[in-house]
Order: C-alpha cells, then structure tokens, then sequence
C-alpha cells in the first residue's frame, strides 16, 4: 500500500492528526498493557483499559494520526460501543447519515438510488446507521476521549523487538527518527499495529487469506467546489468497460472520499495521478479537483489469523483479519475485538479473574471476525447485499465457554444467553443507561431480584416490569453488552442465585470484591 500525504494547512492538520498535541513520553518501564497502533482498535482497547483504572502504553510508528478518511461507515453495533465509551455525541455531531446515490452515464444525471437498506430505530435497536464518518475523526475523536480519561499515544515510535516468559512481555522500543532503544515491560502486548503487523511477525503467527479482486484499487480524499454534495456520486462503467469510480462527501468536512476501480498509478502516489483518476473516470476534469488531502491504492485482499493469541500478546483489528472494504466490516470488527478484550484485561489484571478468562478472547472473536471477513468477501463479489449482517446486532457469543443458559424451554426466537442485551426503557430507566460503564449488570425482568447477589466488582442491578424483548428471568450482562448468564425467576429465584454465584468465580476472585 503506497500513501499520499498533501501538505494540509493548518487548522486541518492539528484536526486530523493530533499532531499539534502534547505527546505522552514513555518513562516508565513498566505497564499493565502495552499496545502497539493507534488506529481505532488500538484507541478503543486504550479508552476502555483507562476508565477501568487499567495502565496502558500506547505505541505508534507514526509520527501522528492516520491522516486519511479510509474506514468511514461505522455501523449499529459500533455505535453502541461507542455510547458506552462517552464518545456517541461526538460521533453523532461530527457524523451523518449516507446521502442518496446517483449514477452518472456519460456526464449526465442517470437516476437516484439508496446506498443502505432504510431501517427504522426500535426500542431495542436505536441505533440504525451505518453513520458516515472519516477515519481520521474516528480517531481522533478516540484519541481526545483517551486523554480525557488520562491516557495517551506516544508517537514516533517503533516496535522492534518483543520476548515473553511466563510473566510478562518485554518489548524494545526505539525512536523512529533516532535515538536510543528502550526496553519497556508489560504483563500483556496487544497487536493493533494493521495488516502488516510487526507484532504478528515477531511471535510467529501467520495468515491465511485470498486475493478477492486482482483489479487495484484507488482511494483518496478530495476537494472538487463544482461537484454537489447532496449525493454519493456513482459512476459505473461506459458499455462494455471495465472498472467504477466514487465520489461520497464527508459530513461536515469540504471533502469528498474518491474510490476508482482498475486505477493504477505509479510507484508513488501522487496529487497528479488522483487528478487524472478523477478525469479518467468521472465528467470531473483535473483542475476541478482544488486539493488532495490523501491517497492510497491497494489489491482487495482477504486474510484471517490463523489464532489471536500467542501466549501473553493478543491480535486484534486489522492483525488478525484483513477484509474487503465492501460492507463496511473492517473498522467496525476491529472496534468489537478491542471491546471485548479490554473488560477481560482488566478483569484478569484488576480483579484477580483467572487466566483463563483471557482464552476466551480468540474463542468468541476468530469465528466472529471470520463470519465477518466471509461476509464482506461476498459483498465484494456481489454474491450477497448489505442487510441485516452488516449492521452486526445479530452477532453472538451463544457458543462460548463464557455463556450459561439455565433456563428451559425456550422458543427458538427467545432472547438467550450470549446475544446480545437489547436497549429499551421501562419503570423510568433505560437500559443502556444502566448498562453503560466498566462493570456487570444483573437485570431482573418480571422477577425480583435474589437477595444473594454474585460476587462480580461494581454490579449495578436492577429491576423491571415485563418486557417481550427480554421475557421473564434474570440477565447478567457482561461490560461489552452481551448477556453472559441467564436464568429464571419465580420459584427458582434463589436456585437461580446459587447458579451465578458459582458462575461468577469465572471473572473474579470474591477476595478481590470483599465477598
């Protein structure tokens, strides 16, 4: 993958990258979690390991923010995430919905069409999206929260070398622009750092993928006045052609991102050569094209992990699975392996939850981010459209060693142990409310609640009317928003309890939690 990088003006830069801000310099020789990258898998897993009180190093190669609006459709479940992080009102300022689509045929208007299925907000879902929204403010966006909560990035910093023994993980670290190397030790390392991952290199672990289309790709951000911003700008091939071109403007932003199939370029990509892609493809001529703030090609290739953990380092985002940017999955799988490993960090290093815990992680996350990955490959090839799948509500953690159902007799639609908790606001409380922060949930539906309560640090509980979402019973739901336990109420109330609490030695020691 070859980078553009325009000179950008100031106050574009400082926006888009953070660059302008003060660094975080690496002191210490010591960390709970150092994580290598800070894109948005390596921000994410950041901002949830610093509300939980979780010390973490985050490390960048860079010498700022990724500067480009690649990863932009951040779908419904991410969303959610979001909300949970305090990031949601930002996203939601900054982002905005996918404008209606029009094809051009030979210079000319051809006809207006829908990028996304409509989908109206329910009670349980509120969430729809995919909101649009550039990766650089994504990120940065991340990146203020994480300093909010005391955090930081430090930039310009490359990881070189990385060894592990049975407690801990020492990492070498050294100045991009030179300087002396740093060893640094932490109890686990978390690959964030992309598809060319240093960290997968250094323990060992391989991919295995396909090349989805050989046709290379073109995706830049840029500046066109004379182009309308009403719509996502499709223009398919002339008769008997080859190869489509895009043009869909950034919320609040004057860019438009510029996607071009077949586009080959140079060895290095240029202003230039985005100019003559934008003329070749489009009725835009080359002068029209004011600025180019970004630009990348690539070969569309499909790639997984073979595993997502190598003793005490963990993979995630795009270092364990590398997808088509058709669908919109990429960004948004990522967002989920960080979410789920974080509450799991911190339950292992902060409230004496056993090893195996963190076991879990690759147990619930490779066949998720394999379903994802396939999914996204289909709609690359057309032989699947975006629905239901891409907004990844649907996506559960059913088959974990971490999910217990003890209920019986459930109908086949019935919401169960390991999907997950839908929203909805009953007796004056919304859920996600309630659920939002770094700890457990006991939620009693129709049911009281027991009055011997698990032993699990910072439980909220509570309890409500009848809810058909839910059916009645009694839900823990885990940190990340799924339901981890799930059993009934009435007569079994207190067998019930007796149940949990044996459950809940599985993600904390009681010693750790006074009980």
């Amino acid at each position: 993958m070859k980078r553009l990088l325009n000179v950008v003006k100031e106050p574009w830069r400082s926006e888009r990258t953070g660059r302008s801000m003060n660094q975080r310099r690496y002191q210490e020789d010591r960390t709970d979690v150092l994580i290598v990258g800070a894109g948005p898998t390596g921000l994410v897993l950041a901002c949830d390991l610093a509300r939980r009180g979780v010390r973490a190093l985050v490390v960048e190669r860079s010498p700022e923010l990724f500067p480009g609006s690649r990863g932009k459709g951040i779908q419904p479940r991410t969303l959610e995430v979001f909300d949970d992080l305090g990031v949601l009102e930002e996203v939601m300022r900054w982002g905005g919905q996918a404008p209606i689509g029009m094809t051009w045929q030979g210079g000319s208007r051809a006809g207006e069409f829908r990028m996304f299925e409509d989908v109206e907000p329910t009670e349980g879902a509120p969430y729809t999206g995919p909101a649009l929204l550039p990766q650089w403010r994504t990120q940065r966006i991340l990146l203020d929260r994480l300093r909010e909560l005391g955090g930081d990035v430090v930039f310009g910093v490359e990881l070189t070398g990385l060894t592990q023994d049975a407690e801990s993980v020492c990492a070498t670290l050294i100045p991009v622009e030179g300087g002396s190397p740093k060893s640094v030790r932490a109890g686990y390392a978390v690959a964030a750092d992309g598809g060319r991952s240093t960290v997968r290199r250094l323990v060992g672990i391989k991919m295995t993928g396909e090349r989805v289309d050989p046709a290379p790709m073109l995706v830049a951000d840029v500046v066109i006045p004379t182009l309308d911003r009403d719509n996502w700008h499709i223009f398919p091939p002339a008769a008997g052609g080859t190869g489509f071109a895009a043009l869909c403007p950034l919320p609040h932003t004057r860019e438009f991102q510029f996607v071009a199939q077949s586009a080959s370029v140079g060895k290095e990509v240029t202003a230039e050569e985005v100019r003559a892609v934008v003329a070749a493809f489009t009725h835009i001529s080359a002068e029209e094209v004011t600025e180019v703030l970004w630009a990348s090609d690539f070969t569309v290739n499909a790639a997984l992990a073979d595993r997502f953990r190598e003793g005490r380092v963990f993979l995630a985002g795009d270092a364990a699975h590398i997808h088509s940017p058709a669908g919109g999955q990429g960004l948004n799988t990522s967002v989920q392996d960080a979410y789920n490993l974080g509450w799991k960090l911190a339950a292992v290093l902060r409230d004496g939850a056993p090893e195996a815990l963190l076991d879990t992680y690759e147990e619930e996350r490779l066949p998720n981010a394999a379903a994802m990955l396939g999914l996204s490959t289909r709609i690359h090839r057309g032989e699947e459209q975006r629905g239901a799948a891409t907004r990844q509500l649907g996506l559960d953690q059913r088959h974990s060693s971490l999910t217990r159902e003890i209920r019986s007799g459930l109908a086949d639609e019935a919401l169960a142990a390991g999907d997950r908790a839908p929203d909805g606001k009953r007796d004056g409380l919304r859920l996600f409310d309630l659920y939002r922060g770094p700890h457990f949930t006991l939620l009693a539906v129709d049911t009281p609640l027991p009055e011997r309560l698990p032993p699990l640090p910072g439980l909220r509980t509570a309890q409500t009317g009848a809810y058909e979402a839910y059916g009645r019973g009694l839900y823990l739901i885990r940190p990340d928003g799924y339901i981890a336990w799930a059993g009934p109420g009435g007569d079994a109330l207190e067998a019930s309890a007796d149940d949990l609490r044996s459950w809940a030695s599985r993600v904390a020691h009681p010693a750790r939690v006074g009980v």
